[in-house]
């Protein structure tokens, strides 16, 4: 009798063994919320509408942001809206200064059929930012709301799906990042000129460029020649404009995929939005968007596949020009002193309204024809209220 119940008791421990080996949790997989068209502007900068609190007859214009680490609101939205604001000492740091931002609170944010509630906006100004680029840029979209789901980008389609957080099959061909991760994802990367350097650098989608470099991390790692040759130029930002250089690298390196002759800007960090040396610079949208991306923050991951636009050429055209886009009419505001602008002899306050054989007042259709531009090239500006045209020889910075 006792050896038989101490044999069941042998096969009942056995059966529970062998079960409980075969028990596995299942993720709960991603569910798709919605998807959403959006606008690429120069450099790759994606626009999606969405509207604010319920005010769905008012589209708003928001900068999808990989390089925000909240969520924002122009200033003028807070004053049409007439938005209850709280002052803060929380400072925010861009490339051209820092600033002490107020926030709204316990806003929504639709965008097409997802309500997304209970958001903090930090208040800012982007006027400079909606005349660099011809329209009016309403707000950012950052971490605050890129963490709460999975966010499918797709720059053949131009097109945006979100889905909730979960597991979700990722397409073959790609690659799977696992960044650092703080609010701002900071991916490793390589980049080669006289040497090759391995460092993080942060993932910006909100960056109209290809790369930026701080002057800390390329003079500390000797990654450029001595004599390297840098034009100066101008790119705007957080607290304003900011003077730096541009270049070409021999290479950078995303995982499997290697691009050549990129260019890069390099700028003196002043207020350290790199926090180097734990970061030197950021991969911007002008070398992203050549990916369809899935930014995956609930499970810290960001999944990289080549698209149509992989092999696009790069940007190598220099003018050394600033034009900005106000009240309709396109101007040429800065001018870098020895550039390719400044010799054919444009003026601050120049109106342009020819490029070649094109009329326009769109600031991008001219910022494309400059950007795909070889040689010589005629523009007419209004001066004082009279035509002047002007031979702008637009330089290439491979060579």
């Amino acid at each position: 009798m006792f050896k038989k119940a101490l044999t069941a008791l042998l096969v009942l421990v056995s059966f529970c063994i062998d079960t409980g080996a075969q028990e596995e949790f299942v993720p709960q997989q991603a569910k798709f919320i919605t998807k959403l068209p959006f606008t690429q502007l120069t450099g790759g900068v994606i626009i999606v509408r969405a509207q604010l609190d319920g005010q769905l007859s008012d589209t708003l214009n928001f900068v999808l942001d990989t390089g925000s680490g909240g969520i924002s609101l122009d200033s003028s939205v807070v004053e049409k809206y007439h938005l209850q604001v709280t002052q803060t000492n929380n400072v925010i740091r861009g490339i051209a200064g820092m600033k002490q931002v107020s926030f709204s609170y316990g806003h929504s944010l639709h965008l097409a059929d997802l309500k997304v509630d209970s958001l903090a906006f930090h208040i800012n100004d982007y006027e400079l930012l909606g005349s660099v680029y011809g329209i009016r840029v309403d707000g950012i979209i950052g971490y605050s709301f890129l963490r709460r789901y999975i966010v499918k980008i797709d720059y053949d389609d131009q097109m945006i799906e979100i889905y909730t957080p979960g597991a979700i099959r990722y397409p073959k061909g790609g690659i799977l990042m696992h960044p650092g991760f703080t609010t701002l994802p900071t991916p490793y990367l390589t980049v080669q000129d006289a040497k090759q350097v391995t460092g993080r650098f942060i993932f910006d989608s909100g960056a109209g460029l290809c790369f930026l470099l701080s002057k800390e991390f390329v003079e500390d790692s000797s990654l450029f020649e001595k004599h390297k040759k840098m034009y100066p130029t101008q790119t705007e930002g957080l607290g304003g404009k900011k003077l730096m250089h541009i270049s070409v690298l021999k290479s950078i390196t995303v995982g499997p995929f290697k691009f050549r002759k990129v260019p890069a800007f390099i700028f003196s960090d002043d207020y350290n939005v790199t926090s180097y040396p734990q970061m030197g610079g950021l991969i911007g949208n002008d070398l992203l968007r050549r990916f369809n991306v899935i930014l995956n923050y609930p499970d810290q991951a960001i999944h990289l596949k080549p698209n149509t636009h992989y092999n696009d050429a790069f940007d190598y055209s220099y003018t050394g020009l600033s034009i900005y886009q106000i009240n309709s009419q396109i101007q040429v505001m800065d001018i870098i002193k020895g550039s390719p602008g400044d010799i054919a002899g444009f003026q601050s306050g120049d109106i342009i309204f020819a490029v070649g054989s094109h009329v326009s007042k769109d600031i991008q259709v001219f910022k494309n024809i400059l950007q795909q531009a070889r040689g010589h090239i005629k523009v007419v500006v209004l001066r004082n209220g009279s035509p002047v045209e002007l031979d702008l020889r637009i330089k290439n910075i491979l060579r």
